[in-house]
């Protein structure tokens, strides 16, 4: 593979426009935090609440087109003319750790002591029945529906990139068989500034989250105070790796260190499960998937019109928020390494794979928690609450064996996983920023590794607000403008996969 264009032709106006509206968001956080917090909280509240049922249609809409592509014909349509040229678990491992990181740990060990507390569907809290949907809910919201609102923008770039041949992967390209030439002026332009911001925004929550894992252990294994500062050095930390890791590119850097994440990721699984309650955590686990598949279709299209709760706003509207916001990012990743496969291969691979590794995170880290709450060993649901999710899961680490040398095994994994998903969002922002990229060139070093350094401002500023509700509402807000794109991005997939069909492409 050619590791860098000889001569990379930026475009400028994103470039800027992209460094300029981050600024403009960096600048009132650190001169007002308060007013910011406070504003943040009601931005979050009414796009939750008056919007929320849009995110559920995108849902909904975005996971019934991805099955109609791929049971059907177009489904065999490939990506590019060469060979794979990744092993299956080599691309497993990039897709996987691109669209999650540390953030599957943060929630997987702790979410259901959210949804044990409030749950859905009017279920009294602390129930049995609020067990059930309390350890099946997260598997949901990481699940197939999740994974879809990745797979799209996938399946729409790789449309672009790989079957049209356009030498770019921006979004606007993707768009182009519903927009038609207006893909090359404003409005082209303005959909690859809404990629910048959604990525910006909603890149900085999980970088957060792993930034809170790695503090919450380092502070239980040494005694150092968790804070501001010591949150900030690991940012630090994380940023530089990701610069590192984009410099070498994708085969030297990104898949590297996407494959020691994937280890890494599965020595603590399987630890956890074998030393554990083993039969307590697969038994769960059952019981979980059984009560998720049954109520599926419940869980998809459930809106509560009568305002019962916050649990659809604060939760599945977030997560589907998330998804869509990081959606083109990871869209624009996988398509880059998924050349030679069929769309039927990535769009399942994306569905199935994907939501299998995130249900492995919350049967075994989410039912070992529980086994602690209820005998006694462990206040997990304290303990989130009151202190918050990464504090319990470093506390979760030390009821191990060896409990010292798994809190640093944390640490190290949370910084791995922060790196490797975040490495591959600076590849791919100056991949969207690169106004000609060829199949086989990659975006110039320098501008790989400037949005690197960038990656690692927003969340440094989102952690110094220090609430759970801020980095959620970077993501609500970051997402909603690209809900329009989603559609034009559909439509662009069933034009360009039926012109190939035809023999037109």
């Amino acid at each position: 593979m050619q590791e860098e264009q000889t001569n990379p032709n930026l475009d400028r106006f994103i470039f800027f426009t992209g460094g300029g509206l981050l600024v403009s968001v960096i600048v009132p956080i650190i001169l007002f935090p308060e007013d910011s917090a406070r504003v943040i909280n009601q931005i979050f509240t009414y796009l939750t609440t008056e919007l929320g049922v849009l995110y559920i249609l995108a849902a909904i809409g975005t996971l019934t087109v991805l099955m109609f592509v791929g049971i059907g014909p177009l489904g065999n349509t490939r990506l590019g003319r060469n060979p794979p040229p990744y092993s299956r678990f080599s691309w497993i491992a990039m897709l996987f750790c691109c669209g999650i990181g540390a953030s599957v740990i943060y929630w997987g060990a702790a979410e259901w002591v959210f949804y044990y507390e409030s749950p859905p569907f009017g279920v009294q809290p602390r129930t049995d029945e609020a067990v059930l949907w309390a350890s099946s809910y997260g598997i949901y919201h990481w699940g197939p529906v999740g994974w879809a609102l990745y797979c799209l923008p996938t399946i729409a770039i790789s449309c672009s990139y790989h079957i049209r041949q356009r030498p770019s992967l921006k979004l606007s390209d993707a768009c182009e068989p519903a927009i038609g030439r207006w893909s090359a002026r404003w409005p082209g332009r303005v959909i690859d500034i809404l990629f910048i911001i959604g990525l910006l925004g909603t890149a900085s929550t999980g970088l957060a989250f792993g930034t809170s894992i790695v503090a919450s252990a380092v502070t239980r294994a040494t005694g150092l105070q968790d804070g501001f500062f010591m949150q900030l050095v690991i940012v630090f930390l994380v940023t530089a790796t990701i610069a590192y890791s984009v410099y070498r590119g994708l085969d030297d850097g990104i898949k590297v260190l996407s494959i020691i994440n994937a280890v890494l990721a599965l020595i603590l699984i399987t630890f956890v499960l074998v030393i554990g309650p083993t039969r307590f955590i697969l038994e769960m686990g059952i019981v979980s998937v059984g009560h998720m598949l049954q109520n599926f279709i419940k869980m998809t299209t459930w809106a509560d019109p009568l305002q019962r709760s916050a649990f659809v706003e604060s939760w599945t509207v977030f997560y589907w928020a998330w998804w869509i916001a990081l959606g083109p990012f990871v869209g624009m990743f996988v398509c880059k390494i998924s050349e030679g496969r069929t769309v039927r291969e990535v769009i399942f691979g994306m569905l199935g794979w994907g939501s299998l590794g995130c249900a492995l995170f919350f049967i075994v880290l989410g039912n070992y928690a529980y086994f602690l709450e209820t005998t006694g060993v462990l206040p997990v649901i304290q303990e989130t609450t009151e202190v918050s999710p990464s504090a319990a899961i470093a506390s979760m680490m030390t009821t191990l064996p060896m409990g010292t040398f798994w809190l640093i095994f944390l640490a190290v994994i949370g910084l791995v996983s922060s790196a490797t998903t975040y490495d591959s969002a600076s590849y791919t922002l100056a991949a969207g920023a690169t106004k000609n990229l060829t199949e086989h060139a990659h975006p110039a070093r320098w501008h790989r590794v400037f949005w690197a350094l960038s990656l690692g401002v927003l969340p440094a500023c989102l952690l110094y607000l220090g609430d759970i509700r801020v980095l959620q509402t970077a993501s609500v807000v970051a997402s909603l403008p690209i809900l329009g794109v989603y559609v034009l991005m559909s439509i662009s997939i069933f034009k360009t996969l039926n012109a190939h069909a035809d023999g037109k492409i």
